[in-house]
């Protein structure tokens, strides 16, 4: 049974008790691995992969630390001395280039040496042609003289002298390329294990490429071991090959690391058809190092079935927490994130303690789960930037709480910005009511970017109206719904159909239902407008009015209890900013809702279990009112009937 975790004070409150003035009194540990935060599984699993060279597949979020975990591996591999990788021309077979292995930093001392003794042969060559030369112009001397002066015999020789010169200089040259090695994979005496990121390459980038060469023929091709580039997976021997959304490698990019994970060793060819190259394949090449592949959880489904084998057969795979348990101790590891990144910008001023508690009172928002905190790090990460920089351009040393608060403000994401000019469009155009009551017209709550990879949604509301109509045939009544609807959303409203039937004792299928989702041009997807629907509806069957300053969300079972759903925080201060006075959510997401300050005293939050509980809070009172609470009362399960729920929260 896992352990209860219990409520802790307010951040805000809780910091002033810590030790510390502000980050600066705070060590950050030098090691990676000790700087990740609430990924204690993936930690352990991390270090014995590190110690037995297993590969690693990292599942989640982004922004939870898959890259960061990934870049420890380096610096937890045993110690092991690093191969500098050296590629020659192959005389027998120009198309065919011969590769060498020597100890790290010995491939940049041979080329080098190769470079200095192809100097002096260079130099020796040289001095040699130019006395050859100088002879060719000599013996047209002699000619010019013995011929009576004739000056067509000068010319002669310098054209001769010219033609030699420059063959011989030509051939010189290329036979100097053609002898020199070039540093495929080249290290520093005593360097780390490479940590080599290859998200986002090419083939070419990842497996290796030969350049074309747009001289390909006449004598004045480039020799093919020169245009051989490594790839990544060259590059990250005996060391670790990084690679986030996996599942965009193409088929046969992944069919091709798979090969070079099972050999150890991958021969270099061109990649492209029409190149030169194509023609072009160097002895292998080795390429033994750690793969840690990673992406969110559809990265599985796109993978190779061979390759993920292969890691889960011979390495560990491993789901990234999100959010973490609201802890003393993990509090305070979170307070070591926010030190961890004011040290790793270096541009940035300390936290106040003040400071402190307002990231964390953000973490808190953002998690989404109550009792928890986000571990989406990078996006509180650069909320810590931002308050920074507000700080350093007011010239404050400290950055403060009101620094933190106007970084909330201004470094709003994306989908909040157009959700906000929703708002204001709304207004203006007067989309919904906020005052008075309406007929099958009721203010749902949705939310933006909930789909988007970000922690922080931007809610919206969203009016949904229904209008009853007799059935266009007999008995065949329908529900249309319109608004860009999800395969989910869809489907929700299908099933309140079927609720509605039960609990309103009307035989629907006289009628013909139309559900609108006024200003849906996003979309909307999900099942948290089902509560919604329902209301809306069932207000049109019954002719009953609808308070129009309450807006509502969640989720809708067949039985008619109302179940929990995402994004309740956001969708309260959206409908706080629309102006609407009450807000009914499902009982059980109360302990999710983290409202900033300012919108406390301007809605009130009503938690409700049943659609009894709903009809009860958002039907204007009168005799149809009534009716259909009695009715039902006598269809919802015992255990329902009763709940305490209903009562107003600030």
């Amino acid at each position: 049974m896992a352990k209860k975790t219990k409520k802790l004070e307010d951040p805000r409150t809780w910091v002033k008790n810590l030790d510390i003035e502000s980050t600066e009194d705070i060590a950050v540990p030098k090691l990676l691995i000790d700087q990740v935060i609430g990924q204690e599984q993936g930690v352990e699993i991390v270090r014995k992969a590190a110690e037995q060279r297993r590969h690693v597949m990292l599942i989640g979020d982004p922004g939870t630390g898959k890259s960061m975990l990934a870049r420890s591996i380096s610096e937890l591999l045993p110690k092991e001395e690093l191969q500098d990788v050296l590629v020659y021309n192959n005389h027998e077979d120009n198309n065919e280039p011969r590769v060498r292995i020597v100890p790290a930093s010995k491939g940049k001392e041979i080329v080098q040496v190769q470079k200095a003794q192809a100097m002096i042969e260079k130099e020796k060559r040289a001095k040699s042609q130019m006395l050859l030369v100088f002879a060719i112009v000599g013996i047209g001397i002699i000619f010019f003289i013995s011929t009576g002066f004739n000056p067509m015999m000068i010319f002669y020789s310098l054209i001769a002298a010219a033609f030699v010169f420059m063959a011989l200089r030509y051939t010189s040259q290329k036979n100097e390329n053609a002898n020199i090695p070039k540093g495929l994979v080249l290290h520093e005496k005593d360097m780390k294990a490479p940590f080599i990121d290859a998200t986002g390459t090419h083939a070419g980038a990842l497996l290796g490429d030969v350049r074309h060469d747009p001289f390909q023929s006449g004598g004045l091709e480039t020799p093919a071991h020169d245009r051989v580039e490594a790839g990544a997976i060259h590059k990250a021997h005996r060391g670790v090959l990084y690679i986030d959304e996996i599942n965009l490698l193409r088929i046969e990019s992944q069919q091709a690391l798979l090969t070079a994970i099972q050999e150890g060793e991958f021969s270099i060819s061109g990649q492209s058809e029409r190149s030169a190259g194509a023609m072009t394949k160097t002895e292998p090449v080795p390429c033994d190092f750690v793969l840690v592949a990673a992406g969110n959880l559809d990265a599985i489904q796109g993978m190779h079935p061979a390759l993920r084998s292969r890691i889960r057969g011979y390495g560990y795979e491993v789901y990234m927490n999100s959010t973490i348990p609201d802890t003393e101790e993990n509090r305070e590891k979170l307070v070591r994130f926010i030190a961890q990144e004011v040290a790793k910008d270096e541009k940035i001023g300390h936290f106040s303690k003040e400071a402190i508690g307002e990231i964390l009172h953000e973490a808190q928002r953002r998690a989404g789960r109550q009792l928890h905190l986000s571990l989406r790090l990078r996006e509180l990460g650069g909320l810590v930037r931002v308050a920074g920089d507000i700080a350093t351009e007011a010239g404050d040393e400290t950055v403060t709480a009101e620094h933190v608060v106007k970084a909330k403000t201004i470094a709003k994401p994306l989908e909040q910005q157009i959700a906000d000019r929703y708002v204001e469009r709304r207004k203006d155009y007067k989309v919904y009511s906020i005052e008075g009551s309406e007929i099958g017209m009721v203010n749902g709550l949705a939310v933006m970017g909930a789909n988007s990879g970000m922690s922080e949604m931007a809610g919206i509301m969203m009016p949904i109206v229904a209008e009853v109509t007799p059935a266009q045939s007999r008995n065949r009544g329908k529900v249309v719904a319109t608004g860009k609807l999800g395969e989910i959303a869809k489907e929700a409203v299908e099933n309140v159909s079927a609720l509605i039937k039960k609990y309103t004792g009307e035989d629907i299928s006289k009628y013909d239902i139309h559900v609108q989702f006024v200003g849906a041009y996003e979309g909307v997807e999900g099942d948290s407008a089902s509560v919604s629907i329902a209301t809306a509806v069932i207000s049109a069957l019954e002719n009953a009015e609808v308070d129009q300053t309450v807006a509502l969300t969640g989720s809708l079972s067949v039985r008619g209890q109302v179940l929990p759903v995402g994004g309740v925080t956001a969708k309260i201060e959206a409908a706080a900013e629309s102006g609407v006075t009450k807000v009914l959510i499902p009982a059980m997401n109360m302990q999710d809702v983290l409202l900033e300050s300012k919108y406390k005293d301007m809605v009130k939050v009503i938690p409700v279990a049943t659609l009894k509980d709903v009809l009860d809070n958002i039907l204007i009172s009168g005799t149809k009112k009534d009716g259909l609470l009695e009715n039902l009362t006598k269809f919802l399960p015992e255990s329902n009937i009763g709940s305490k729920v209903g009562k107003p929260t600030a």
